[in-house]
């Protein structure tokens, strides 16, 4: 349970893209009726909002929480050696047990704000 005084990052996948899903449920219209089970079209767009909602990588004190569309993790800030930053921005902890935890929709631009929440235990690139 985090105190108020702890800072806490929610990283989440931005909103415009439910925006993007409802357009294009509405450029699907003439496909989706145009013969039987093409409806099923929509599953698309639908996917999308719920992937969407759904994923985030969250940051306190405590450790990092990440969600995906199925499933998540949960990872003390003990069991991370560092951070890594592939060729496309995005962020990944590097595991002291080998291996990696993608962190979703955490970018580059992200990491004063991530090292802010983590509560010193990531150093802000940043700074210097």
């Amino acid at each position: 349970m985090s105190s108020a005084a702890t800072p806490r990052a929610v990283f989440r996948v931005s909103p415009l893209t439910v925006l993007f899903a409802f357009a294009l449920g509405v450029c699907a219209i003439p496909v989706a009726f145009g013969a039987p089970y093409l409806w099923l079209i929509y599953v698309v767009p639908l996917g999308i909002v719920v992937w969407t909602l759904r994923t985030r990588t969250v940051v306190d004190a405590n450790g990092m929480r990440v969600r995906r569309l199925v499933g998540g993790r949960r990872v003390a800030w003990d069991a991370v050696d560092g951070l890594r930053v592939d060729r496309r921005n995005s962020v990944h902890a590097v595991l002291t047990e080998g291996g990696e935890v993608t962190l979703p929709a955490v970018h580059v631009r992200d990491l004063p704000a991530l090292a802010a929440a983590s509560g010193g235990r990531v150093p802000d690139p940043s700074t210097g």
